[in-house]
C-alpha cells in the first residue's frame, strides 16, 4: 500500500554533529553561560541550516553529556552546577570487556585518595561543613543502613567537591555511581559495621579539617581498600556457619 512507502526523515549523523558544534562554539565565545536559554528547535534549524530531527539528535547528544537539560514547557538550558558524566557508557564498556569490580574499584580508589589529598589543601570552610554535616548524619543513621548510605555517598561527594577540580569531581561521580546501586542491596548485611565505618569516614574528615594531606590521603585509601574487601565478603553472602541458625 501507499501508506507502507512513507519513512521517517533519517537524521544525519554529520548534521547533528553540526548542531553539537554549533553549541559549542557559542559557549567558547561566551555567548552561551550556565542558566541559559538555548534557541528554540526552530531558530535552531535556521541559525545552522540542519534540519528539525537533526536538531533534536544534536540536542540529545549534548543532554547525555551533562551540557544541556530541557525543561517540559520552558526550552532548553545549559546546566547549571558542576559538570556531570553519565556512567552508561563506562557500564557498558565494564559489561563488554569484562572488566572487574575490582578493577573498579581500584579506579576510583587512585582517584578518590588523590581527591581527598586536593580537599585537604583546598576546601573551603563552606565545603568542610557540608563534610561535618555527612558525618553527623552517619552517627544519626546507624540504625538505618539505607539512610547511612545517603550520607556516605554525600560525603565522598563533598570530599570530591572539595579538592576543587570539576573534572575530578565528575571522575569520581561517574566512577562511584556505579557501586551504588549493588551497594543499596548488600549494605543490609553490614548493619554490625556502620559505627566502625562512621569512625573511618571522621577520620578522613578530621585529616582534612587538620590540613594534612598526606593523613586524608592515607585515610581514604585504607577506607577504600577495607570498602572493597567488604564489599566482596557481602555479596558472597553468608557463610554457612553464619547462615545456619543456632540452637
Amino acid at each position: 500500500m501507499f501508506s507502507s512507502s512513507i519513512r521517517p526523515a533519517p537524521r544525519d549523523p554529520i548534521a547533528a554533529e553540526q548542531v553539537v558544534a554549533y553549541v559549542r562554539g557559542l559557549i567558547e565565545k561566551g555567548a552561551l553561560h550556565p542558566g541559559d536559554r538555548l534557541a528554540s528547535e526552530r531558530e535552531l534549524v535556521r541559525e545552522i541550516g540542519v534540519s528539525r530531527p537533526s536538531v533534536r539528535a544534536g540536542l540529545r547528544s549534548l543532554a547525555t553529556m551533562g551540557v544541556v537539560q530541557t525543561r517540559q514547557g520552558a526550552g532548553t538550558f545549559i546546566t547549571v552546577g558542576p559538570p556531570a558524566l553519565v556512567n552508561e557508557p563506562l557500564g557498558l564498556l565494564t559489561a563488554l570487556h569484562g572488566i572487574s569490580r575490582e578493577r573498579l574499584f581500584e579506579a576510583r580508589r587512585v582517584l578518590e585518595v588523590s581527591a581527598s589529598g586536593l580537599a585537604a589543601e583546598r576546601a573551603t570552610g563552606e565545603q568542610l561543613a557540608a563534610m561535618s554535616d555527612e558525618i553527623t548524619g552517619m552517627y544519626t543513621s546507624l540504625e538505618e543502613p539505607q539512610a547511612f548510605l545517603r550520607h556516605d555517598v554525600r560525603f565522598h561527594r563533598a570530599v570530591a567537591a572539595g579538592s576543587n577540580n570539576l573534572v575530578l569531581s565528575a571522575l569520581i561521580e561517574m566512577v562511584a555511581s556505579l557501586h551504588y546501586e549493588q551497594r543499596r542491596v548488600t549494605i543490609e548485611r553490614a548493619r554490625n559495621e556502620l559505627r566502625e565505618n562512621a569512625d573511618i569516614h571522621r577520620r578522613i574528615y578530621q585529616a582534612i579539617r587538620s590540613r594534612d594531606a598526606e593523613a586524608s590521603r592515607i585515610a581514604m585509601d585504607e577506607h577504600l581498600r577495607l570498602a572493597l574487601a567488604r564489599m566482596m565478603s557481602e555479596e558472597a553472602g553468608p557463610t554457612t556457619a553464619e547462615a545456619t541458625p543456632q540452637p
